[in-house]
Parts: C-alpha cells; structure tokens; sequence
C-alpha cells in the first residue's frame, strides 16, 4: 500500500495545512462513503491512515503539570 517513504523537507505551518486539507478531505469522504461509496470508503481508509502517521510523528508538548503539596491534597479531599 505504502511505498518506500521518501523525506521531504516540510515547515510546521505547511504540516498544519496539510493536516488540516486531510480532515477536511475525510469529513467529505464520510459523507460520500455514508450513502455506499466502496471507493470513497477505501479513500476514506488511506485518510485516516496517513492522518494518524502524522499524529504519531507530531511532536508533542509537555504541558506544565503542578505538584500538589499535602496541604493541596487534604483540601482536594474536604471540598472534592
């Protein structure tokens, strides 16, 4: 299905258009494959690969996790 990958050498943002071109090429194949487009459907299926190819090779961002002290916790447990 898949060929040999090939690096192309792509900006952040233009990664963000693509992703974003994908989403909206796979909301309009749902709806294509909804009323029993088998082609559309199998389209459909090539989307949502590559789309989650692309979520998994996306760098993720840590978010700033706060700690708790045991004051925090004890106030979680009375109010929570």
């Amino acid at each position: 299905m898949f060929e040999k990958p090939h690096k192309v050498e792509v900006s952040a943002q233009e990664l963000a258009v693509i992703e974003a071109a994908l989403h909206t090429q796979s909301k309009i194949l749902d709806v294509q494959a909804g009323v029993g487009g088998s082609a559309a459907r199998a389209q459909l299926n090539e989307v949502k690969q590559v789309l989650a190819r692309l979520a998994a090779q996306k760098p993720t961002q840590k978010k700033p996790c706060r700690q708790r002290g045991i004051f925090g916790f004890r106030m979680l447990r009375l109010f929570g």
